[in-house]
């Protein structure tokens, strides 16, 4: 033996090198020992929860310079290993700085990504069981599970009988609401492509409002349609920026008098921009009418709506195909999980299913089971419906209504906030926890006020004791903020609100 770096030895058995054998210290790591998993995990969830204890201590909006980490980490892998506690304070000092922090109190940017102590339980077993469920027979309670669970929220959503497991369609779990839409999209685009042939590809419209995510139009690239051909219809304030179908109508017929063929709209329940919705019953009978595929993203919204009371803004969900909520987003599901209802799996399944000879098992060969390889992009998948199942057993439904509840009623205190400083004003009707709002401009303002408030934006978020966004309204630049962190109180929205003052006051004394 020889000493290595570090106090490894070096084993040469034979004269070939063997491996490192281990280190004298005793912090070599096996790949899985129980009681080494024991010991350095205590460390891990003690560093976790001290993180969360001293959270507010941190900058929300990471104020690092581009390139900060390269000056401060080696530039190849090291090739002896070290202690976890060595690595722990390289992540407090060198990676910490360097995180922008969703689950500060004082993050109101976006839309909230939540986690819990229930979904980090969750994803910590399914990381310490590890399976890979693609297929029913890989780990059947991962397949099952994931349907039980997915029903559960089908009911509590009383979405139609339609999206359940027990009949032709169900729901599965995306990693993200951007790869649920490429899957209904691709799924819409073969459906009518064996009606019309393969040839019309070119011709296949699709259809949003301009305020639809971003995804819809990578969807359309990814499979293969014309960007030109991907409708982003115009909206404005006299519909609250949700979609007319008189405009969808008329933007259908225009097309199909032009030889085009119309398959898919993507309706919205809570835009990214302003929490818009779309009217999904009127929409509904225009997508009916003309056979095009209506897909509803509720990726933020579709939380709220198992509290009765916002459960109205999905009707006429029941006449869609598809339906997509983020449990990630503000349903104390650790990222990612994406819920993704279909009404016919079988679209699915023909767009996106392969059978290899390695894969195939008696329970799929007799059409059994339910292999959500068939329902997904990649092939490999994790055991996210763990996670999920635990928050809905650890919360409750109840627990979970009083979640977002809270949430929004403190979005209501910040919207009265802002209505009580004549020089804001809130730009649209706050529907969920997201208020829009933007400091009025003086009568000379060349611009109506943009300048003023991207640079209020840049004013409050590089304070760093908050963290907020912005959009564009009919031309308008506005400030966007999301309540949604586990941890917010009405104490961080009040600080919230003292800094936007002090701030437009220091702006609008420079005029």
């Amino acid at each position: 033996m020889q000493p290595g770096h570090n106090g490894w030895k070096l084993v040469k058995p034979h004269g070939y090198l063997f491996s490192i054998l281990k280190e004298e210290d005793g912090s070599g790591l096996k790949p899985m020992d129980a009681e080494q998993l024991r010991e350095q995990a205590h460390k891990m969830v003690d560093f976790i929860a001290d993180y969360y204890k001293t959270i507010e201590n941190f900058p929300v909006l990471s104020q690092v310079e581009p390139g900060y980490l390269g000056k401060l980490l080696p530039d190849s892998a090291p090739t002896y290993p070290t202690t976890l506690e060595h690595v722990l304070n390289d992540v407090q000092h060198k990676i910490l700085p360097g995180v922008t922090h969703w689950q500060s109190p004082n993050y109101f940017a976006y839309f909230p990504s939540n986690s819990s102590i229930a979904g980090f339980l969750g994803e910590m077993l399914s990381a310490g069981i590890n399976i890979v469920g693609f297929s029913w027979i890989t780990s059947p309670a991962a397949t099952e599970l994931e349907s039980i669970v997915l029903d559960w929220l089908a009911k509590a959503l009383f979405l139609p009988q339609d999206f359940l497991s027990n009949g032709k369609g169900g729901g599965v779990i995306q990693g993200t609401a951007s790869e649920a839409v490429l899957v209904v999209l691709l799924a819409a685009r073969d459906k009518i492509l064996r009606t019309v042939g393969r040839s019309a590809l070119p011709k296949l419209v699709t259809y949003a409002s301009d305020h639809v995510h971003s995804s819809l139009l990578k969807a359309c690239q990814i499979g293969g349609l014309d960007p030109e051909l991907c409708r982003l219809l115009k909206t404005d304030s006299s519909t609250n920026f949700a979609l007319s179908p008189d405009v969808l109508s008329e933007a259908i017929s225009n097309d199909i008098a032009s030889g085009l063929i119309p398959f898919f709209l993507c309706a919205n329940v809570g835009t990214t921009s302003s929490t818009a919705v779309d009217p999904l019953p009127a929409l509904a009978k225009v997508t009916k009418t003309n056979n095009i595929w209506l897909h509803v993203d509720a990726a933020y919204a579709g939380s709220a709506c198992i509290c009765p009371e916002y459960r109205h803004f999905i009707d006429g969900v029941e006449e869609a195909d598809s339906f997509n909520m983020n449990a990630h987003k503000w349903f104390l599901t650790n990222f990612d999980c994406s819920l993704l209802w279909v009404k016919d799996r079988s679209a699915l399944i023909q767009s996106l299913s392969t059978n290899p000879e390695f894969l195939k098992n008696k329970a799929s060969e007799g059409n059994m089971v339910i292999d959500y390889k068939d329902w997904q992009i990649p092939l490999g998948r994790r055991f996210r419906s763990l996670k999920l199942w635990m928050v809905l057993r650890l919360y409750g439904l109840e627990g979970l209504r009083a979640h977002i509840r809270n949430h929004i009623a403190l979005a209501a205190s910040f919207e009265e906030l802002v209505v009580q400083d004549a020089r804001f004003k809130v730009v649209t009707p706050r529907t969920f926890s997201l208020v829009c709002f933007r400091l009025l401009p003086p009568p000379n303002s060349e611009d109506n006020g943009n300048k003023l408030n991207h640079d209020l934006l840049d004013l409050v978020n590089s304070t760093g004791s908050v963290f907020i966004t912005h959009t564009v309204l009919s031309g308008e630049y506005i400030l966007r903020l999301a309540v949604g962190a586990p941890l917010t109180e009405v104490r961080h929205v009040n600080a919230a609100w003292q800094i936007l003052q002090e701030k437009a006051t220091a702006l609008l004394e420079n005029l």
